[in-house]
């Protein structure tokens, strides 16, 4: 069964980089992973909607869609994505040859990855995963490097054992992407995930993700709602030496966070001098974070 926050994502994904030439982040191929029938009833059910969100607006219905896509759908997809992208690059450069996409949902990370050497491996529900090929390959698209489907619950040790099946070498260093994982797990489960993926990485090996904090805004409020009314509730919130006290329980050491203010200036800077009229930030209450394992750890 499709997860709806993934199709919502990937929704948002291709609403942004259709409507806009100036882009925080680009994925030309999120529109493809999503049927036309997905994606006008996204919109519509989005524009229907416009009272949830900003109960003052006024406009009409494809302002209405914009308004709630610049406002509320992209700007945290958004953010993480260029977060973490640009994190995987500089991995890469540096020698990095293997990169692990947890909760992958339809990230189209693969198909738009101009590494030919990287080995990139994609865990998802095993429904997900089916599901994820079977669209890929209605794209037409194929990935320029060897990726590695598998379907597994992450709740469980054996994902580990599925992972290194396929060829994962724990010797060599990894970069793990947890992009919208922490929200729906609670903290003993986002603790003994990352203590499970620890251990399976050796000295070197960086994890990045995003995470709701303590302190969150309207938009974050909404996205829990939003969440909960699909589903999928979120389930625990952070504060930063938190998140830090987790990490290094774990023998990693945060390398890089961002908060809204910081993530804007990154990566909104440039689409908001273009367009003034309709400028995004990236969300209050989410922290962006790139950790690394320690070589003590």
């Amino acid at each position: 069964m499709d997860s709806m926050t993934a199709l919502v994502s990937t929704f948002a994904r291709a609403y942004h980089y259709i409507n806009n030439d100036t882009r925080v982040f680009s994925d030309p191929f999120a529109e493809k992973m999503l049927t036309d029938e997905e994606y006008t009833a996204i919109s519509q059910n989005m524009s229907q909607g416009i009272t949830f969100f900003a109960p003052e607006f006024h406009g009409t219905r494809e302002e209405a869609l914009r308004y709630i896509v610049d406002h509320q759908l992209a700007p945290s997809v958004l953010a993480r994505s260029a977060f973490c992208e640009r994190a995987i690059g500089n991995a890469v450069r540096i020698g990095c040859g293997q990169v692990v996409l947890y909760a992958c949902g339809y990230d189209t990370f693969s198909l738009r990855n101009q590494h030919k050497e990287l080995k990139i491996y994609e865990l998802d529900r095993s429904e997900m995963i089916e599901d994820k090929m079977r669209r890929i390959k209605q794209t037409g698209t194929r990935p320029s490097c060897q990726v590695e489907y598998i379907g597994c619950d992450l709740s469980q040790p054996s994902w580990k054992e599925e992972l290194f099946n396929r060829g994962f070498d724990c010797n060599k260093p990894s970069f793990g992407s947890l992009l919208g994982i922490s929200y729906y797990l609670s903290k003993e489960e986002w603790g003994c995930l990352i203590g499970s993926i620890s251990s399976a990485a050796c000295e070197g090996s960086a994890i990045c993700f995003d995470y709701p904090l303590t302190k969150g805004g309207a938009e974050s409020r909404r996205s829990r709602e939003l969440a909960a009314a699909a589903g999928e509730p979120m389930k625990a919130k952070y504060c930063y030496d938190e998140m830090e006290a987790l990490l290094s329980k774990a023998g990693f050491l945060i390398y890089e966070h961002m908060n809204a203010a910081e993530a804007t200036e990154a990566f909104f800077r440039e689409y908001n001098q273009k367009n003034a009229e309709r400028s995004m930030t990236a969300p209050e209450g989410v922290g962006y974070c790139l950790a690394v394992k320690n070589f003590a750890g």
